[in-house]
């Protein structure tokens, strides 16, 4: 099973090499890695994907924990969080095929980001099966070139749900709040 872990880190050089080293010694593997700034310039943020069960996920965050600059480690879970990819695509394409291509680019809402001559980069955001689909269409055309980022996720927000009215004296809707 895949898990998505989050982990705030302080930015400083050599943080991640440190995360790294200690999955590489622990012998798990990262399948992506996704590292930026957060709105706080001396925080990075970290949106590691890693393969195993429950165990190796609780060994994994109680290592991280143990980092002197680790400030915080969540577990992203399916329903408890928003993911996404981001791919470009380089693709062959042929003045006469380029209208096949923007149909199958539309229907996947993605973007082509820039034209060329012979080919066309296109944008897909979205999860790894959309993506991997994607990517098996263009083949057809021929692709040049693939660049994915890898993973990002973030826990949802508090949602607020609609409950209709139970009696006549209600003048709005009642509204719940589910964490």
């Amino acid at each position: 099973m895949r898990h998505t872990v989050a982990v705030l880190v302080q930015n400083s050089p050599g943080v991640l090499t440190r995360v790294a080293g200690l999955f590489s010694r622990r012998g798990f593997n990262i399948e992506s890695v996704a590292v930026g700034v957060t709105d706080h310039p001396d925080v990075s943020r970290m949106t590691i994907v890693v393969e195993g069960d429950s165990k190796v996920l609780e060994q994994v965050e109680k290592q991280l924990n143990k980092l002197i600059n680790v400030l915080k480690v969540t577990d992203l879970q399916g329903d408890e969080s928003v993911s996404r990819e981001l791919a470009l695509i380089k693709v062959n394409a042929e003045p006469a095929r380029r209208a096949q291509i923007l149909q199958i680019v539309d229907i996947f809402r993605a973007k082509v980001i820039d034209v060329g001559k012979r080919s066309l980069i296109v944008e897909i955001t979205g999860d790894a099966e959309k993506i991997d689909a994607l990517i098996q269409l263009m083949g057809e055309f021929g692709i040049r070139e693939v660049v994915r980022t890898g993973r990002i996720a973030m826990e949802r927000g508090t949602r607020i749900v609609k409950i209709e009215k139970e009696s006549e004296e209600d003048d709005q809707n009642v509204l719940r709040q589910r964490r």
